[in-house]
C-alpha cells in the first residue's frame, strides 16, 4: 500500500530536458533528491532511464544510464524512485545479472524475495563482532601466509596479464564461503563468458551470483554494478550467510565515477580524480565486514598502471583495506603462479587468526624470502661467499622448496591442513652445516 502510494506520488513529479551534453543531461522544474532514478520520454522512442547525479543552481543534472541517444531540448522528465533499489532473493543463485538486478543469461527473471537500496549505509562500528574465523581460501600461499579472516576485506593489486582472474578463480572454487558474489566492473565483453566458463566449475557456479557491467556501458552503469554485487552481498549476509565477494575491479568503479564526478561540474585533483571518487570508495569497501548473523569477506582487485602501486587510487585503498596481495610480473615471468609476492602483501587480521606457532612459521619465511631478495643479486654472479651468513645459507637451499610450497595448478584446491603442514615443513627444516 505505501509502495504504491509512493510510486503514485512519484509518478506525479516532472520536468523538462533543459540541454543534453556528452557526459550530463539538464533538466529544468524537476525537484528530485540526489540519487534519485528518473525516466526520460524520447519523443520518438522509448523512455530511458537516467540518474541525478547534481544540481547547478535550479537545474538538475541526470546521467542516462544507456546512452543519451535520441534525447531532445523539451523531452519530459519524470521521478520513478527517490532512491534506487534492485530485487534480490535466493533464486538468484547460479544466474547473471545486470546492475539493475535484471537476468542477462537466457533464462526468466527469478521471482525477488524482496527489493534493497542499491547504496544502503554500512553497519554500524558497534554493530560489528570482532573477526575470529579463518576463510579457506584453497590457495596455500595466502591460506598459509596470509591467512584470511570471515569478513576481513583486502585488495589484489596487479598490473595486467599478472594472473588476478585466475587467482579469483582459484579462490572461489577453493573457498568454504557460502555464497559467492562476483561483481565484473568494466570487463571486456569477451572476456565476461569467458571466465565465467574458465574459472567457475558448476558446482561453484551453483552458490554464486554475478552482478556484469561491461566496459561499454555508460560509467553509470559501472558504478551501479558495482553497488549491485554489494547489495545483493548484504542480502545474503542479512539472511546469515557467510559470503565471498569478488570484485573485479574496484579501479574501474573509480575511473566510472571520475566520469560522473567529472561530468557533474566537480574540480579534477589528484591525477584527473575528482573528489567523490574518494568519498565512494570507502562507502563501498565499508559495506563489506561481519555483521551479527553473516559476514561478506571482500576482495577487491586493483589495477595498478605500469605496476606502480602508488598511484592514487592504490595508495587510497591500501588505507581503507585490512590487507593487500600484490601480484608480481617478476615472479610471473619466473612461472610461478599465483604470483603472490609475500613480502609486499600483508593481511592485516592473521596473527588475529591462527595460533602463535602458526605466526612462528610465517615469520621464519619471510625472514628467509627477505635475506634472499637482499642478496640476490650477489647470489646470481656467484659472489655470495658461502657460509658468511648462516641465513642467508639457509635460504639459498631452500628457496627452491618455498617457491614449490608457494605455486600451485590453477585447478588445485590445497586443503586447510595440507597448506599448515607444508609451512610447518619448511620452517622447521634445519639449517644446512657448513663444511
Amino acid at each position: 500500500m505505501n509502495h504504491s502510494l509512493d510510486s503514485a506520488i512519484a509518478s506525479s513529479i516532472e520536468g523538462s530536458i533543459w540541454s543534453v551534453g556528452r557526459n550530463a543531461i539538464e533538466a529544468v522544474a524537476l525537484p528530485v533528491p540526489m540519487g534519485a532514478l528518473c525516466q526520460i520520454r524520447r519523443r520518438h522512442l522509448s523512455p530511458i532511464p537516467a540518474e541525478v547525479i547534481g544540481f547547478a543552481g535550479s537545474i538538475t543534472l541526470l546521467a542516462p544510464l544507456d546512452g543519451a541517444e535520441g534525447i531532445s531540448p523539451g523531452d519530459r522528465v519524470r521521478l520513478v524512485e527517490s532512491s534506487i533499489t534492485i530485487p534480490v532473493g535466493p533464486e538468484m543463485l547460479g544466474r547473471v545479472f545486470d546492475a539493475a538486478g535484471c537476468s542477462i543469461d537466457d533464462l526468466p527473471q527469478p521471482i525477488a524475495a524482496a527489493r534493497v537500496a542499491l547504496d544502503a549505509a554500512p553497519l554500524s562500528a558497534m554493530q560489528r563482532p570482532p573477526i575470529t574465523q579463518v576463510l579457506t581460501t584453497g590457495v596455500r600461499a595466502i591460506d598459509g601466509l596470509l591467512t584470511l579472516g570471515r569478513g576481513q576485506r583486502v585488495g589484489i593489486f596487479a598490473g595486467s596479464g599478472v594472473g588476478k582472474s585466475t587467482l579469483l578463480g582459484m579462490m572461489s572454487r577453493g573457498t568454504d564461503a557460502d555464497v559467492i558474489v562476483i561483481g565484473l566492473v568494466g570487463e571486456r565483453g569477451r572476456e565476461v563468458q569467458e571466465y565465467l566458463q574458465r574459472e567457475l566449475d558448476p558446482e561453484t557456479r551453483k552458490r554464486c551470483v554475478t552482478i556484469v557491467a561491461t566496459s561499454d556501458q555508460p560509467a553509470l552503469r559501472r558504478v551501479q554494478a558495482a553497488m549491485a554485487a554489494t547489495a545483493v552481498a548484504e542480502y545474503f549476509r542479512d539472511s546469515g550467510q557467510h559470503v565471498l565477494l569478488m570484485m573485479d575491479s574496484v579501479t574501474r568503479f573509480a575511473m566510472a565515477q571520475r566520469e560522473i564526478g567529472l561530468a557533474a561540474g566537480e574540480a579534477p585533483t589528484t591525477r584527473g580524480y575528482p573528489p567523490s571518487v574518494f568519498s565512494m570508495l570507502p562507502r563501498l569497501v565499508e559495506r563489506s565486514g561481519i555483521g551479527p548473523t553473516g559476514s561478506i569477506t571482500g576482495i577487491y582487485t586493483v589495477l595498478v598502471e605500469g605496476d606502480d602501486t602508488n598511484e592514487p587510487i592504490s595508495d587510497a585503498l591500501r588505507g581503507l583495506l585490512d590487507g593487500h596481495f600484490v601480484l608480481s610480473r617478476k615472479i610471473a615471468h619466473q612461472g610461478r603462479y599465483p604470483a603472490v609476492d609475500i613480502l609486499s602483501s600483508l593481511s592485516r587480521l592473521q596473527n588475529h587468526l591462527v595460533d602463535p606457532t602458526h605466526i612462528q612459521h610465517c615469520q621464519v619465511i619471510r625472514n628467509l624470502l627477505s635475506s634472499y631478495a637482499e642478496n640476490e643479486d650477489m647470489i646470481t654472479i656467484g659472489a655470495y661467499p658461502r657460509g658468511s651468513n648462516p641465513t642467508v645459507d639457509r635460504a639459498i637451499v631452500q628457496l627452491p622448496a618455498i617457491n614449490q610450497y608457494l605455486g600451485q595448478s590453477s585447478r588445485e584446491v590445497a586443503s586447510w591442513q595440507s597448506a599448515t603442514e607444508g609451512l610447518k615443513q619448511l620452517a622447521v627444516t634445519p639449517s644446512p652445516t657448513n663444511g
